[in-house]
């Protein structure tokens, strides 16, 4: 049996009987190979392997990408396992990561004789490491726990950990050091990724200890900085106090946020204010925020004939169309993100979730905001994930790639 169908089936019975063995590290890459490697690691799949729904799917997913499919099919639970992944490479503990843990379990899982019952989880990050693989298995029942995690490269397993005992809140944990000793091994906490935690174990003095520290990285590198932006055009209407300025992912404080960057970046807002120009109904000459009598602000569009319009008269479609455009537009500095600090601006890459993508759009809308999607994804230094139900209009469309989603059997 393969090495990858081991590790699958003990994941599945998440018992405390998974072994530990590590292959040979593998080969250096050669300078010609790591030259033609991406900069930015990014996470190209995402895998379900046994996730609520989902059972061994693969999600191929490019710069821009739309998971399309009928509701009920599984497409934003697909976004929510994303999200999830990303918590736990911001080394979030597995209860923040899965809040309601028996929602992800396979309906038809049955537990085992210790009443144990779980589900399955990966991704593939690319980066100048080339492809990092990164699988986990959760125990959701009787108690929250992650029982098994495998990060890989090129076919050879370079972390691994394993539930020995039950009773003991802790994993073993295997890996590289390729010094005196090949292998390392000590226990990690079992309510972490261990990957999260390498760069704090890693002393990285043996290449076998720092191919391990860089492929780990690169994985939390391309996890963390994720936005989940799902505008609410119902609280964007509002006049808001003056804060952080940082982007809600419900955009509620998008007029707190165009106060802020009105002034700080003249290029950026002229963007936005052609975007807005493109999407509304009647002229658009700017977009800002002006102060109330209570020094609340509030988002007006001004026309350049009359009164100005406040947000508040503008419909869903507008509303979400501006959310989306400012986040589009904006990058992680605007957003309330969690970014590396550690990494230089130039390696890392945004990547926006946005459940509805198309929600209350009309034709023009949304055609307009895939086409400035794409351009902003096309300079790499942001991604987008999104979901519709209907992505006809956007087959063909240069810069997306269009993924259909449906749960195995699902009308």
């Amino acid at each position: 049996m393969r090495r990858a169908e081991r590790f699958a089936s003990r994941a599945e019975a998440y018992g405390p009987d998974m072994t530990l063995s590590l292959d040979l590290p593998p080969a250096p890459a050669t300078a010609a190979q790591r030259a033609a490697r991406p900069e930015r690691p990014s996470v190209i799949e995402l895998r379900l392997s046994a996730y609520a729904g989902h059972r061994r799917a693969r999600f191929p997913l490019g710069r821009l990408t739309l998971l399309a499919g009928p509701s009920g099919g599984g497409k934003s639970t697909a976004l929510r396992a994303y999200e999830s992944l990303a918590r736990l490479g911001s080394g979030a503990a597995v209860s923040e990561a899965f809040p309601d843990p028996a929602a992800c379990v396979p309906e038809r899982a049955r537990p085992d004789a210790q009443r144990r019952r779980g589900f399955r989880i990966g991704c593939t990050a690319d980066g100048p490491e080339g492809p990092v693989l990164l699988d986990v298995a959760v125990q959701a029942e009787p108690e929250l726990r992650i029982v098994g995690e495998r990060l890989s490269a090129g076919g050879v397993v370079l972390l691994e950990t394993a539930l020995r005992d039950p009773s003991r809140r802790t994993v073993q944990a295997a890996w590289y050091t390729a010094g005196s000793a090949s292998v390392t091994r000590a226990p990690m906490p079992d309510d972490r990724l261990g990957t999260a935690l390498l760069p704090l174990r890693v002393a990285g003095k043996t290449d076998g200890q720092r191919q391990v520290l860089a492929a780990a990285e690169q994985m939390v590198v391309a996890l963390r900085s994720v936005f989940a932006c799902d505008p609410r055009p119902d609280r964007m209407r509002a006049a808001v106090p003056v804060a952080s300025g940082r982007l809600l992912p419900g955009c509620d404080n998008l007029a707190e946020v165009l106060w802020r960057t009105r002034s700080e970046c003249a290029i950026r807002h002229g963007l936005l204010v052609a975007a807005v120009r493109d999407a509304c109904a009647g002229p658009v000459t700017d977009v800002r925020a002006d102060e109330v009598a209570d020094g609340r602000v509030r988002a007006v569009l001004d026309r350049g004939n009359g009164p100005l319009t406040h947000f508040g008269r503008l419909g869903d479609g507008e509303l979400r169309y501006a959310g989306l455009a400012l986040v589009l537009l904006t990058g992680p500095g605007v957003l309330a993100v969690d970014r590396p600090g550690e990494v230089p601006d130039a390696l890392q890459s945004l990547t926006v979730l946005a459940d509805g993508f198309d929600r209350s759009l009309d034709v023009r809308q949304r055609a307009e905001l895939l086409r400035l999607a794409a351009r902003m994804c096309d300079r790499g230094h942001i991604r987008l994930l999104g979901t519709v139900s209907d992505a006809s209009w956007a087959e063909g469309v240069e810069g997306a790639t269009v993924v259909h989603v449906n749960y195995p059997g699902a009308d």
